[in-house]
């Protein structure tokens, strides 16, 4: 499987890196470094993430409540993982789907009374990230009083590139029982498919649900995450792969998962894709300008399946 860069390398004139220097470095490594700056560094596909993000979680955890509510028991616990959760963007967003106790909006209404509690689940192979998640955690629980009654997260690092090691180093609650829902957002690119369904099914229960969110490939044919050093003014890139829907869809297929239509979106394979218009330039910033008309962004909503399904 070639990595962007590789692709990148069959044209040089074909990325705004040209003028630049750029140091290609480790996942693991490049994320350390990147922890610092991340949350304020302008990415432009972040933001999109972070959007679509925030409209898909109420009903993602309706669904996982709907699933499995009665199939655990009220000591048992919800078990929510953000798989990836980097600085904790997203594990924030849906530790506040979860705290929310009920809306005028029936589709975003959660009755956790009826459920078991949940447990919220951080996993990352960077500690530079998951120390500045530890962090945004921390801060948004004593500043927002809905996470009060939601448990304490759990982070821990585990790195998806070791699927095979992945399963021993889960914290206790995900070995004994395993996730009923789980969430990559913009993890995909760093990880082989093989390697990456292979960690991920690890982590889940029969039935549970996995939305994974990546960069679309019209853009990582001509790009890749990364950011600009500001103590060196180098370009650090991560080794990153193109991953298209077809292969995600495969791949995913082939280790035991299948698609979930539980969303409006496109009715063949279940996938919803963005691309950069002028309303989302104003919302992204100016950094999303040169994608104007491009398709960068997918989700993508599965099961993990069973004997039975």
């Amino acid at each position: 499987m070639q990595t962007i860069q590789e692709l990148l390398a069959r044209d040089e004139g074909s990325t705004s890196d040209s003028s630049t220097a750029v140091q290609y470095i480790s996942t693991v490594e490049a994320y350390d470094k990147w922890a610092e700056v991340y949350d304020t560094d302008g990415n432009f596909l972040q933001r999109l993430d972070t959007i679509e993000i925030s409209r898909i979680l109420p009903r993602f955890v309706e669904c996982v409540y709907d699933r499995f509510r009665h199939q655990l028991s009220q000591s048992e616990r919800m078990i929510f993982l953000d798989l990836g959760c980097g600085t904790g963007r997203n594990t924030i967003q849906l530790m506040r789907t979860l705290g929310a106790r009920g809306s005028q909006d029936s589709l975003t209404r959660i009755d956790h009374s009826s459920g078991p509690e949940a447990q919220v689940i951080g996993l990352d192979a960077s500690p530079g990230m998951l120390e500045v998640a530890k962090s945004n955690i921390k801060k948004v629980t004593v500043e927002d009083t809905t996470l009060r009654d939601i448990p304490a997260v759990i982070l821990e690092t585990v790195d998806l590139l070791q699927p095979a090691t992945v399963p021993k180093h889960l914290p206790p609650a995900l070995q004994e029982v395993g996730a009923a829902g789980v969430i990559s957002t913009l993890v995909l690119e760093h990880v082989p498919l093989k390697d990456f369904f292979k960690a991920t099914s690890a982590t889940m229960r029969p039935g549970g649900y996995l939305l994974i969110t990546n960069m679309h490939a019209d853009m990582g044919l001509r790009s890749q995450a990364g950011f600009t050093d500001p103590k060196t003014g180098v370009k650090i890139r991560p080794t990153s792969y193109c991953h298209s829907i077809d292969d995600v869809l495969t791949a995913a297929a082939v280790a035991g998962f299948q698609v979930e239509k539980m969303f409006d979106w496109d009715p063949l394979n279940g996938v919803l894709e963005r691309s950069v218009d002028g309303n989302l330039v104003d919302k992204l910033g100016m950094r999303a300008k040169k994608w104007l008309g491009t398709t960068v962004w997918f989700g993508v909503c599965f099961s993990k399946r069973t004997s039975e399904r």
